[in-house]
């Protein structure tokens, strides 16, 4: 429900026995408030927050971003008005410039990253520059954990033969990822094998408050992966950004974005027994995508925040982008403390956490509320067992339900496609579930349901009950420790008797590494017309990510993962009909197996210490024998391989930068699409089929059927990714009779338009770039929603796409287009193509981009149809929503703005003065 404010309640002064340093802030020009902090690391300068007049008042989020602000001011880029903004409760209206303490990168994101600032040290060079010049100003983490497939499952050597895979295809970038690592030196690498990035953030990375040159400041991260935000759940402020933002952001340049709301959601009851915390999250994903939180940040806080465990938070957190919101994090606590002492932090830092969280009314006051933007209520008593599906992660149905869910599902799929055969016929049912997968750190970090998950199986083992043979099992943590303590606990053993062994260390199913399908199911799906189920305990189950092959996702809680696995099916009502039998013919149902809180509970207390963590992490940036001896090309720059199929120097400072600024005319439609077109349908990252584009491609150049590997493991290569935008066999475009992706209608080539011939995208945009005439994309509401997938957005420019015009856009994919020089234009409430009466097949302009001034907040489309000469004009609203991004769209992008920055602090003339007699010279630090 939705309430009216709280009354606020102010935060006791605190009494420093230590030394102030500055004035109060007046002006732009005097210097911001500072103080010293005695705490276990000596005394530290801090930014007291709590010297500024109505930070009371602030939620958590808000005051992290105040301090941010608070030690940034400097009377350009984030000025006093930035301040007065965010305590007068300017949410939404105000942009202000937001510094992260350091970026988060992943080994798929990673790789482009480092592709551009390779490319940006080539243009250093081509300017007469040392390429060496541009680093790092922000230290960066990449993790590598997106490229391990799911080839091998369910034998003892199949993490190894898994690795071994994962380094064949794969070795040319981890080369490149090492010669990164020495070429820029704020750049941390965690090497393949040691967890998923967000699991090793929570757990090891994450300081909540960090300690750099004599200063103390909360711990904030700008993240590649949308699912950034799991380290919410520890109290840090984290988001998703795309990987152009994060380069940017690795460069200094700071993350502009407006004021986010604050949605205050208060948490009362407790879990009823049996209840998990996947099915809360589930509940929530649901409740917060109907309440509409997209550029909101969610805050978690009463009495009921002291009912979830900080594994539970971290598991909510982690579905952020699900919600849609930016961030959903939790206050500082005792419960944080505790987790860091249990993960093996240092006491000294964990007593700098409470120390400066004390000091700067950071820490949780369940009886002083903030006076949040709304509020909602969620009782955890109401909470009831679910999945999620079978195509969106806030698509929630009770676990009674998923059989019906399941037929509806497949209903639809066979007035498409009709069986070709007779039930009886059919060695795999219909309906039949084809991937049963523990993984996703979204889960594999709670230890509670994984414990419940390795008891499940031990007592479906000790039933006699055994997997259905058709189901492809895998167990894939985000951290070494969970399997550490499944054996600990004895639980390893029964979990590899039904198939879910260890796989490897790393996203694999969530990301769609889910490797092939049985041979057996594969038959029945190109033969007899079956439509085949994945259930796994992640967090995206969009259409064509887990499998191109299998046409229904469900999200649920690991230990219903194992249910499922038993029945192999989505047809069983896991509440009332048995899962199977035992040997001795009795039925053997879920609530016999389904283990209690208590015994869980007790299972993660004696199977859990802080040396496990402590043994796992300790050699967490050496890597395995592999890692060690990958030999690492040298040098300030890189040296590129114009054969290679994975790396490729990446053409986007070389494209228009004037794109930005100039009106659009007769342009086109590339695709016609739907509501909620995520960064999957637009930018694959699955496997790449050898009939595709990028398939075809590949194998022209010498790569082996085998061989073609992921959309995902080649981000490297601008080539093959252009030829693979929006191929997703999934996606619907309206312009073409079957709608699916990977073709379009070519208007250039003859009209009428409804005659205009069919062709693959890419040919279609080739023959609009040689032509001259720009594309544009039309869509529906929620566009971009999924990862925060900065391809999504390339791919786009390189298509030729001037500007989207959608119902509405997922936060992190508007900000990539605009970061990329594409326009994102919202129709005006109550409008869409359809009541305009648009088809698509219009020649579009779009005027007011040409003048010298920021993009007018709104603009004016005038549609011509090519047939009749008719002419629909419409306002649409300009979504470059702060100032900097008016400068990214201007320079053609936040690359070239970045580079031309990053140029100009070193070509700046250095003062030169006399000391003394000597001659100084100081060079300009940027």
């Amino acid at each position: 429900m939705v309430a009216t404010a709280a009354p606020s309640c102010s935060i006791e002064p605190i009494t420093y026995n230590v030394r102030r340093d500055g004035e109060s802030v007046l002006t732009d020009t005097e210097t911001t408030t500072t103080t010293v902090l005695a705490t276990a690391y000596g005394d530290l300068e801090i930014w007291p927050i709590t010297a500024v007049p109505g930070a009371e008042r602030l939620p958590f989020a808000h005051r992290i971003i105040l301090e941010n602000l608070l030690r940034h001011q400097d009377g350009e880029v984030v000025t006093q008005r930035d301040i007065d903004a965010l305590v007068a409760g300017g949410a939404g209206t105000h942009d202000i410039a937001f510094h992260p303490s350091r970026v988060f990168l992943h080994d798929t994101n990673g790789v482009p990253v480092l592709t551009d600032l390779a490319a940006m040290r080539d243009a250093f060079a081509a300017k007469g520059m040392d390429p060496a010049l541009l680093d790092t100003e922000v230290p960066a983490q990449l993790t590598v954990d997106h490229s391990v497939v799911t080839d091998f499952f369910g034998r003892p050597d199949a993490p190894a033969l898994n690795v071994r895979r994962e380094y064949e295809r794969n070795a040319e970038r981890y080369r490149f990822i090492k010669w990164g690592r020495e070429a820029f030196s704020g750049l941390e690498v965690v090497p393949p094998g040691a967890g998923i990035m967000h699991q090793v953030n929570v757990e090891y990375l994450a300081d909540v408050v960090t300690v750099r040159d004599g200063r103390a400041f909360p711990d904030t991260v700008a993240g590649t992966d949308s699912h950034t935000t799991m380290v919410n759940g520890l109290s840090v402020l984290a988001w998703g950004v795309g990987g152009i933002e994060a380069e940017a952001a690795m460069l200094g340049e700071p993350v502009t974005m407006l004021i986010p709301p604050v949605v205050g959601v208060e948490l009362v009851g407790r879990l009823r027994p049996g209840v998990t915390a996947t099915d809360l999250v589930l509940t929530l994903t649901e409740r917060m995508r109907a309440l509409g939180v997209v550029g909101s940040i969610v805050e978690f806080h009463g009495p009921g925040v002291a009912e979830v465990s900080l594994a539970t938070r971290c598991t909510i957190a982690n579905m952020s982008p699900e919600f849609g919101s930016t961030s959903a994090i939790f206050p500082i606590d005792d419960a944080t403390i505790e987790f860091l002492l249990m993960t093996g932090r240092s006491e000294r830092q964990a007593s700098l956490v409470e120390t400066y969280a004390r000091a700067q009314g950071l820490w949780s006051d369940p009886g002083c509320p903030a006076d949040y933007d709304r509020r909602v209520v969620v009782d955890l008593d109401g909470i009831t067992p679910s999945l999620a599906g079978p195509r969106r992660p806030q698509d929630r149905i009770e676990l009674a339900d998923a059989p019906a869910a399941a037929q509806r599902a497949l209903a639809e799929a066979h007035l498409i496609a009709p069986l070709a055969s007779s039930e009886q016929d059919r060695a795999v049912p219909d309906g039949a579930v084809a991937i049963a997968s523990i993984t996703s750190c979204t889960n594999t970090s709670n230890s509670a349901v994984m414990m419940a998950a390795g008891l499940l199986a031990r007592n479906a083992r000790a039933r006699g009950l055994q997997s259905k043979s058709w189901v492809k099992t895998s167990l894939a943590p985000g951290s070494r420790v969970v399997t550490d303590y499944l054996a600990k606990a004895g639980l390893m053993s029964p979990l590899e008797e039904l198939g879910f062994g260890l796989v490897g260390f790393g996203c694999m199913t969530c990301i769609g590494n889910s490797g092939d399908l049985l041979p057996e199911v594969l038959g029945g799906i190109e033969q007899d017309g079956i439509v085949v189920a994945s259930v796994l305990s992640g967090n995206r189950n969009f259409d064509g990510r887990i499998n191109n092959d299998v046409g229904m996702n469900f999200l649920t809680s690991p230990p219903l993962v194992v249910a499922y696995a038993l029945v192999g099916t989505m047809h069983v009502d896991l509440t009332r009909d048995p899962l199977g039998h035992d040997e001795a013919g009795a039925p053997v149902y879920l609530a016999d197996l389904w283990p209690s809180d208590q015994e869980i509970q007790q299972a993660v207390s004696s199977s859990i210490d802080p040396e496990m963590y402590t043994d796992a992490y300790s050699t967490i940036f050496d890597g395995d024998e592999n890692w060690q001896g990958l030999d690492a090309p040298g040098g300030d720059g890189f040296d590129w391989d114009q054969d290679s199929t994975y790396l490729q120097r990446p053409p986007f400072l070389e494209l228009d930068a004037a794109a930005g600024s100039t009106d659009i005319e007769g342009a086109r439609v590339l695709m016609f699409l739907e509501d909620s077109v995520t960064t999957d349908h637009i930018c694959p990252a699955g496997r790449i089929p050898a009939a595709s584009a990028a398939g075809r491609h590949l194998t022209e150049l010498g790569v082996g059927a085998r061989d073609l590997s992921s959309y995902a493991s080649r981000r490297g290569n601008w080539r093959v990714m252009k030829l693979g935008g929006f191929t997703n066999t999934r996606l619907v475009n309206r312009l073409v009779p079957a709608g699916n992706g990977g073709s379009t209608r070519d208007f250039l080539a003859g009209e009428p338009a409804a005659t205009a011939p069919i062709r693959e995208i890419h040919a279609v945009a080739d023959a609009a770039a040689d032509a001259g005439i720009p594309l544009i994309v039309l869509a529906g509401r929620e566009y971009g929603t999924g990862s925060s997938r900065d391809w999504a957005a390339k791919v786009t420019r390189l298509l030729g796409v001037r500007a989207v015009i959608a119902q509405s856009f997922e936060r992190i994919h508007r900000s990539n287009l605009v970061g990329m020089g594409v326009l994102p234009l919202q129709f005006e409430e109550g409008t869409n193509a359809d009541t305009l009466g648009l088809d698509g097949s219009e020649r579009f302009s779009i005027r007011g981009l040409a003048a010298d001034a920021d993009v007018p907040d709104h603009l004016e489309v005038v549609a011509v149809h090519p047939d009749t000469g008719s002419v629909t004009s419409f306002v649409v609203r300009a979504r470059v929503d702060t100032s900097l991004e008016q400068r990214y769209l201007r320079s053609g992008g936040v690359l070239p703005y970045a580079l031309e920055r990053a140029a100009s602090r070193h070509t700046q003339k250095p003062d030169i003065t006399e000391k003394g007699g000597t001659t100084v010279l100081a060079t300009p630090t940027g």
